[in-house]
């Protein structure tokens, strides 16, 4: 019996079980080199396909030398055009000629490849879908009930992360490493399975990259040239976690039911934002709403009756067009990551549906930067009512936002009505930070210092806790008070006195005509600084400076001291016997030029040929006045 099978049938590994099963017994396997050439031609872009097909035909070499069947290639090999249009059927109408030419079965497991044969008057053997009972994967042989992922990659022992998200551990599961061979058979087994398994499917695949879903498992497989070698990552959820599960789930679907359609949830990688959002799309498909899901990689475990799109042609907005025309109630993005997914959200939460997003961030602040440079300002609280943040799988805050025309509190002595965005943190009903512009630029302050999470236990307070714990809390503050004087002394000449009303609050007395240059136009340099530091800042001519403040000693910041130059043969060397011992800021003007520490003997040695050592000549050549501040 003379067979010519197609590329499909290659890939899956069908024509290989049939021969060993004994269904076609003297069997003449006639190969297109077309064929050859299309594994070939995916395999050099870097598809796990292409592999998996040059596999199946070196099976096929050996049964032959085995005696169970005949394989011959035949045919030529396709033009470099013929190649570059196989998408348009090219390649497959040079493999129905050949079944033609040979008068042989055409075999394939591609239903339009099947019926198009037919037209053509080929005898034609259309393989369908198995869909009996499929034995586990060779990648179960890595995991137990406890494993959250496996990794594997050639040449390095197997690993997998065991236990709980909140108290996962790295393990080695063999001391023998995993070799090529060995991941290039898993990596074939889970392509056949993708392809047979209705559960199955391939996600993606590029040069060097495949990403595969079967059932709630997702395996990324990856090669030269996108990895150094190649590897088999494989990640799976251990514990069905329900809504019920979580802490405050009132607040959360209240908030969704109530109007508050503009939700994030934000975490760090691996802490469990998906599993509360898909069970938040869960929830509310059973309440009766119509809910989808957006996800770049669709890997989602919500019931049958959500529909589950990813990008079309590598783009969301087209996506997101197709999904309007559906009207949904509430859509779950999943996640966050580049311009166009933050624009594709507020589109879509402005046109009115619900949205549910998953952005990567550490904190509540980290989460509306990332936002602030996509979103603009004016619509930021119309597009995101509520951040959840999500930690160790728990929620961790959940806080709301809303906009309002006021002076901000969180800026001393700033009188100006001006558009603020409050952050409030939900559960204790305080506000926890301002987002407002200033300056020209999009400013966010915090109200107060972050409370412990409630449920808890952050240790006892500082007066219980010694006076080594005490100093502890009180180094941020100094930290702080080094910063601002290092980053206002830019704009100044004289000395800058800091006064730390608290963590978020500044007072700082700078000589009345720096007073201008510290500010900037329209506020400008003072917002940056505001925006770095974290701290809300007034400043204030030191003719206002209360009386009894302590007298500066020589040497403390805005002291020039006893400072001289001089150089030697290899050295540039700055004389300041008076701060002998201590790191200090080296300003020109001012300038801030670096940091340093001077020597036991009172000097600091910088190389004469350097970057630095040139600009302190230049500087001091012209008339700057050359002064250090203590760190």
């Amino acid at each position: 019996m003379k067979i010519v099978p197609d590329t499909s049938v290659i890939i899956d590994g069908r024509i290989t079980s049939i021969i060993a099963r004994g269904e076609c017994p003297d069997a003449e396997i006639i190969i297109p080199e077309a064929v050859v050439a299309e594994l070939e031609s995916q395999a050099n872009q870097g598809r796990e396909i292409g592999f998996s097909g040059l596999a199946e035909l070196q099976n096929l070499s050996r049964m032959a030398e085995e005696g169970q069947c005949t394989v011959r290639f035949v045919g030529t090999r396709p033009s470099l055009d013929q190649v570059r249009l196989a998408a348009g059927g090219e390649i497959d109408a040079m493999i129905r000629a050949a079944a033609h030419d040979h008068d042989a079965t055409f075999l394939t497991s591609d239903r339009v490849q099947s019926e198009v044969a037919r037209a053509k008057g080929l005898r034609v053997q259309y393989l369908r879908p198995e869909l009996g009972e499929l034995g586990p994967l060779g990648i179960d042989q890595f995991f137990d009930e406890h494993t959250l992922a496996v990794y594997l990659k050639e040449l390095v022992s197997p690993h997998a992360k065991r236990g709980t998200i909140r108290d996962a551990r790295f393990v080695t599961i063999r001391d023998q490493p995993s070799n090529e061979y060995e991941l290039r058979a898993l990596a074939q087994e889970i392509l056949e399975r993708a392809k047979r398994d209705p559960d199955g499917f391939i996600e993606h695949e590029s040069r060097g990259l495949t990403v595969v879903q079967i059932g709630s498992m997702r395996i990324v497989i990856a090669r030269s040239p996108f990895v150094d070698g190649m590897e088999i990552t494989a990640v799976r959820p251990v514990v069905e976690v329900g809504l019920t599960d979580y802490d405050h789930t009132d607040l959360l679907t209240g908030r969704l039911v109530s109007g508050r359609t503009g939700m994030l949830i934000a975490g760090e990688p691996g802490a469990g934002k998906t599993t509360l959002a898909q069970n938040l799309a869960t929830h509310l498909s059973d309440g009766g709403a119509i809910v989808k899901t957006m996800e770049a990689s669709r890997d989602m475990q919500v019931p049958d009756q959500i529909s589950q799109y990813t990008a079309i042609d590598d783009r969301m907005e087209t996506t997101a067009e197709m999904v309007m025309m559906l009207r949904p109630d509430y859509v779950v993005y999943d996640e966050l990551r580049r311009t166009e997914d933050f624009r594709v959200f507020a589109d879509m939460r402005l046109a009115g549906v619900g949205m549910v997003g998953v952005l990567h961030a550490a904190s509540v602040e980290a989460a509306l930067r990332r936002c602030l440079n996509r979103v603009d300002f004016g619509t930021l609280s119309r597009v995101i009512t509520t951040i959840v943040t999500v930690s160790d799988g728990e929620v961790d805050r959940i806080y709301d936002l809303a906009f309002g025309l006021k002076a901000p509190e969180s800026i001393p002595g700033e009188g100006t009505v001006m558009p603020v965005v409050t952050v409030v943190d939900v559960v204790t009903g305080q506000p926890a930070l301002e987002v407002f512009r200033y300056g020209g630029e999009t400013v966010i302050m915090p109200l107060s210092p972050p409370s412990p999470a409630p449920g808890r236990n952050h240790g006892e307070p500082v007066a219980e806790r010694g006076v080594e714990a005490a100093g502890e809390e009180r180094a941020p503050g100094r930290q702080i008070e080094q910063e601002l004087q290092r980053e206002i002394g830019r704009f100044t000449d004289g000395p800058v006195e800091v006064r730390m009303l608290s963590n978020t609050k500044a007072v700082v007395y700078i000589d009345d005509r720096d007073v201008p240059a510290a500010i900037g136009k329209g506020g400008k340099n003072v917002a940056s600084i505001v925006n770095r530091v974290g701290v809300g800042i007034d400043i204030r001519p030191r003719s206002e400076e209360p009386p009894g403040a302590a007298p500066r000693r020589p040497g403390e910041p805005g002291e020039e001291g006893d400072i001289r130059i001089r150089m030697d043969r290899r050295h540039l060397v700055i004389v300041a016997p008076d701060q002998s011992g201590r790191i200090v800021d080296v300003f020109a003007g001012k300038e801030y030029l670096f940091t340093a520490t001077v020597n036991q003997d009172g000097e600091i040695h910088l190389a004469r040929t350097s970057t630095i050592a040139q600009e302190m000549l230049k500087r001091h050549a012209s008339g700057d006045p050359i002064r250090m501040r203590p760190v």
